[in-house]
């Protein structure tokens, strides 16, 4: 009887195992006070967010004037005038600083945003981020708007990130999905890897060459290499360009992205928009030993995947304007008939820009449905392991 019994057991665990879905191991891991615990199994949804609210645990403001190294117009700030949760999408905004101010103050103001309380800190100093003056030739920065991230909640590394957003409409507007690594452990950046999933420009009529570059483009990136001034951008930029009337700005689209140990894919709705494969190693890719011959190889005792075989976080922000060459100068480029209020090369953009907001601010359509349109909308961001 006692066999019959044991025999019963067995075949009835079998069957179950039988029935259970199989767990393939995974390479992804995963760390910070959001993620859950590894190791993984292949597909295993390890984060989630839906924008039922807007969850603090998950997602850390920046308070910063810096400019993201663009200088650009915007300050990073957590208000929920510029980032916000409403029927489960994330909204980040745009607005004037001077509508909180006055006029006046951008030209003889001081922002001082060291702050006094752990969060309310300044969270990026670089570039003259925590404090700056005005006065008549350089402003302090026009416009307030926000950039969150996952830097203490989640980091990963290796996986498929899907994230459904809508691109803002507004001339000069930037906004971008991307990835930073946890740890320098390359060195400064571009050593340590950037990923970005997606950025676009929210100019309706923006082009270069007949090409539109505004809201009917997205473009996706890797950053790499030994110092800034040798940068493998230019290696793994790729576009897509949706039809005419059709823009990112119309509606949703799935922005997804699959990191694995030998090589990136950038989608979007499910279409690949490119493959990077490692290959022999991204300092091969990048071309460093021609281009930057003086230079060492801050990669040459890691993966083939270097920089990119380290835990990143995830950034969302929408940037205003910049010098770095993103928005090209009119002429060359063409926007419509409203023309670019600013030069980057000019030493006074930030004035040149707000002096011009006659031109710019009607695109932005703040006084129509709360500026929703002018802003970045994002209805979820979702992890699974690879």
């Amino acid at each position: 009887m006692m066999f019959v019994v044991v025999l019963a057991c067995l075949l009835a665990a079998a069957l179950a195992e039988e029935g259970s879905p199989k767990c393939t191991p995974s390479p992804t891991t995963a760390s910070g006070s959001q993620a859950r615990a590894g190791p993984y199994c292949s597909g295993d949804l390890i984060f989630e967010d839906n924008f039922n609210h807007l969850d603090f645990e998950k997602w850390e403001h920046e308070n910063t004037l810096a400019g993201g190294g663009n200088w650009e117009f915007q300050w990073y700030t957590n208000n929920r005038a510029n980032s916000y949760c409403e029927n489960g999408i994330f909204y980040i905004r745009p607005t004037a600083v001077a509508d909180d101010t006055g006029e006046g103050f951008l030209s003889s103001g001081t922002l001082n945003i060291h702050g006094g309380q752990p969060a309310d800190l300044c969270t990026g100093p670089f570039f003259w981020g925590c404090e700056r003056a005005g006065n008549p030739t350089n402003i302090v920065n026009p416009i307030k708007s926000a950039r969150v991230r996952t830097v203490e909640s989640f980091n990963f590394k290796f996986g498929k990130l899907e994230v459904r957003a809508k691109m803002p409409t507004g001339d000069w507007l930037w906004p971008a999905v991307w990835l930073l690594p946890k740890r320098q452990v390359y060195g400064s950046w571009p050593a340590s890897g950037e990923i970005d999933l997606v950025e676009s420009r929210g100019n309706l009529d923006y082009r270069v060459n007949g090409v539109h570059i505004g809201v009917e483009q997205v473009g996706s990136t890797l950053h790499f290499g030994p110092n800034p001034n040798q940068n493998g951008y230019d290696t793994t930029l790729s576009y897509k360009n949706s039809g005419p009337g059709q823009g990112f700005n119309t509606g949703f689209h799935l922005y997804q992205l699959e990191w694995t140990p030998d090589h990136i894919t950038f989608s979007v709705d499910n279409q690949v928009l490119r493959r990077i494969d490692a290959g022999t190693g991204f300092w091969s890719r990048g071309g460093f030993v021609t281009t930057s011959p003086a230079s060492e190889n801050p990669w040459m005792h890691a993966s083939v995947m270097a920089p990119f075989d380290q835990e990143f976080y995830i950034i969302m922000n929408l940037a205003v304007g910049g010098t770095n060459g993103f928005f090209p100068d009119v002429p060359p480029a063409t926007n419509g008939n409203r023309g670019k209020p600013y030069s980057n090369n000019s030493p006074a953009a930030a004035r040149d820009f707000w002096n011009g907001r006659n031109i710019w601010q009607p695109t932005w359509q703040m006084n129509v449905n709360r500026g929703k349109e002018s802003s970045l909308q994002v209805d979820y961001v979702r992890v699974w392991a690879l």
